[in-house]
């Protein structure tokens, strides 16, 4: 096994490689679901991050009017910029870049200002869409911006700099099927040649509409199905089923610069909506904190006024660090453009058994135990203090369990 200086230096290398040669910094897979097409009514919203900003943490953040929990760039040690974050009216919101609805000196710089701005101000999504109006052509936007809310929403808004457009998941005439999957492009583009992200979007689609088809659109699936995806439709590329070189000396790689989970992927935020606007504070943000095959998600609560010590830090948080330093040991090359290819006999096979049975053990534990939890919360509303210990305690357990796991990937302590 690599010593730490390996991984640390070949992470870099990879992160300083993908910076150069990536065409958008912050391509990302989102999709947002209706309540109509969930096992339980409550919307879901999804984003796999993709940026060359590797290290990312959680915060908690208290806004113009309402407080809540966000993913941010470890590097903005003020939260100015949201990546997605959920409020404590059960307001969850996130965006992708979408270059297609930009211009001349337009490249949705503002995208992340606007998010933290909007979750501090908004507690529905009808309230969010009265900020786009009131506020266009004030900043410089170019986004899918992605919403659920406690009422039930689940939209997205197609955003430029001087106008969006609604696209709305409970309207059967918009999504037939309850369901809206976006990449890096806008349908509303004056280019239909413009913006990226289109591979990702067949295959997201296929993925829901098979998941929908078995009513199975959940919190599990996306994160352990949809966000850990690695398979390229267009190359006939389904790895975790393709067979592997029996000599070890001749290790099998995958390109996955156009897969949903990306070399560049780099955080997954899904959200489970509120079962009703009066108990807004079910509401839960999941995220994991890397790049998906490599961590594992556990929950966020507005209502704790705080989020775990692992997630955060004044630095990256240690749940980062530890999914960097296995994206090394999965990405060992770092020679010209290899830091865009997997090791897959590394993946299938780390510790007899492959990471990513590994991983679905520890975060299959975490869901099941805040399953449990969030009944005994419907029944009776937490204090701060509790929700604040619980999510310490998931978060702390799955930490504990990546490392106890994976013995020989070694961490900056």
């Amino acid at each position: 096994m690599a010593s730490y200086r390996h991984l640390i230096k070949a992470a870099t290398a990879a992160c300083l490689f993908l910076f150069l040669c990536a065409a958008s910094v912050s391509p990302c897979t989102l999709a947002v679901v209706a309540g109509k097409a969930t096992p339980d009514g409550r919307p879901l919203l999804w984003k796999n991050r993709d940026t060359t900003s590797f290290r990312n943490k959680m915060i908690a953040f208290a806004g113009e009017r309402l407080k809540g929990v966000a993913l941010i760039d470890a590097e903005d040690s003020e939260g100015k910029e949201i990546w997605a974050g959920l409020n404590e009216a059960g307001l969850a919101l996130m965006n992708s870049q979408a270059d297609d609805l930009g211009g001349p000196g337009k490249d949705g710089a503002d995208n992340g200002r606007f998010i933290r701005m909007a979750l501090g101000r908004c507690a529905t999504a009808a309230e969010f869409e009265a900020l786009l109006k009131s506020t266009a052509g004030t900043y410089d936007l170019t986004a899918n911006f992605g919403v659920i809310d406690a009422e039930g929403a689940a939209c997205f808004f197609e955003t430029g700099p001087a106008s969006y457009r609604k696209f709305d998941a409970r309207d059967p005439a918009v999504a037939p099927f309850g369901y809206i999957v976006r990449t890096n492009y806008a349908f509303t583009s004056p280019d239909p040649l413009r913006g990226g992200g289109f591979i990702r979007f067949e295959r997201a689609s296929h993925l829901f509409q098979a998941a929908r088809g078995e009513n199975r659109l959940t919190v599990r699936f996306i994160l352990q199905e949809a966000a850990r995806d690695l398979v390229h439709e267009k190359l006939h590329s389904y790895p975790l089923a393709a067979a592997l070189p029996a000599d070890p000396a001749a290790p099998l790689y995958i390109h996955t610069n156009d897969t949903i989970n990306r070399n560049s992927s780099v955080a997954v935020a899904v959200f489970q909506g509120a079962p009703s606007k009066d108990k807004a504070y079910l509401a839960t943000m999941w995220a994991a904190l890397g790049q998906p095959v490599t961590a594992v998600a556990t929950p966020f609560w507005p209502g704790a006024g705080s989020v775990p010590s692992v997630a955060a830090g004044p630095d990256t948080a240690p749940l980062n660090d530890f999914s960097r330093a296995l994206v090394a040991f999965l990405y060992p090359d770092v020679r010209g453009r290899m830091p865009q290819y997997l090791n897959l006999i590394r993946l299938r096979t780390c510790g007899g058994e492959g990471i990513l049975p590994k991983l679905l053990r520890v975060e299959d534990a975490v869901l099941e135990r805040t399953a449990r939890k969030l009944r005994e919360w419907e029944a009776r509303r937490p204090d701060a203090q509790a929700v604040a210990a619980f999510q310490e305690e998931q978060a702390k357990a799955a930490y504990e369990s990546l490392r106890a796991a994976f013995p020989n990937i070694l961490v900056k302590e």
